[in-house]
């Protein structure tokens, strides 16, 4: 179920929004009708973000191993091949 919820009731509201953060389930939240925000426990924010350090160790590696260098249109003219 999708939580979405006023900025104001991440003041009026804590505890509700903590437990449904801590709970796994983000909460959206909306200043003047549109999004803002989104609250995520530390453990959802860490399991979204963990893998990026290791691959972007994994490409740093494989660049100073490689003197080939590609510009941005050529990275997406294959990948769009891909596709």
């Amino acid at each position: 179920m999708i939580h979405i919820h006023p900025v104001s009731d991440l003041r009026n509201k804590f505890p509700e929004i903590e437990s449904l953060a801590q709970a796994g389930q983000p909460v959206f939240l909306t200043k003047n009708g549109h999004g803002s925000l989104v609250v995520l426990s530390l453990e959802s924010y860490s399991n979204l973000t963990d893998d990026i350090e290791v691959r972007l160790d994994e490409a740093d590696r494989a660049a100073a191993e490689s003197d080939v260098r590609l510009s941005h249109g050529e990275v997406f003219n294959r990948l769009r091949g891909l596709l």
